[in-house]
């Protein structure tokens, strides 16, 4: 489970006094004990499922990546050199990104299992691909892979 992945990297980089490691999970510690609890219902006091995790993990890459642009922009090359590290310590959690080749095959597979054929379809698709490929796409990539093959 991710949570327990998680949980040893955080003593493993205790252990190995790495600062950077160690702040890094903590952060990801501190957002996945947000989304649960935002999650909690009165029947249910369970945490979000690893989905959910590898979903909010690629979101704080997003947002570290944006902050990388805005920190180019400003000439604060320390500060770019932190969101990078940041984003390495995340990327050791999630599963292999799939390429340019892999999120065409897994969208037309999508397209057809969905049997989809226009643009008023996509949702149900893109809710496909988020439910069978969570963590391991860029689903701004398969969007557009997604608006491509149902405009054709």
């Amino acid at each position: 489970m991710l949570r327990d992945k998680l949980n040893d990297a955080m003593k493993e980089a205790m252990r190995a006094r790495d600062q950077a490691a160690l702040g890094t999970i903590r952060l990801i510690l501190a957002k996945l004990k947000d989304v649960d609890i935002a999650a909690r219902t009165e029947a249910s006091r369970e945490g979000v499922a690893d989905d959910k995790i590898l979903s909010m993990m690629q979101g704080m890459i997003k947002q570290r990546n944006e902050s990388i642009v805005l920190y180019e922009k400003g000439n604060r090359a320390d500060l770019v050199d932190k969101e990078k590290a940041e984003i390495a310590v995340i990327e050791r959690f999630l599963p292999k990104q799939m390429d340019e080749a892999g999120i065409e095959a897994a969208v037309r597979e999508a397209v057809t299992a969905a049997g989809a054929t226009t643009v008023k379809d996509m949702g149900g698709v893109m809710a496909a691909l988020k439910a069978k490929y969570a963590g391991q796409m860029d689903f701004a990539k398969a969007s557009a892979a997604v608006k491509k093959a149902l405009s054709s």
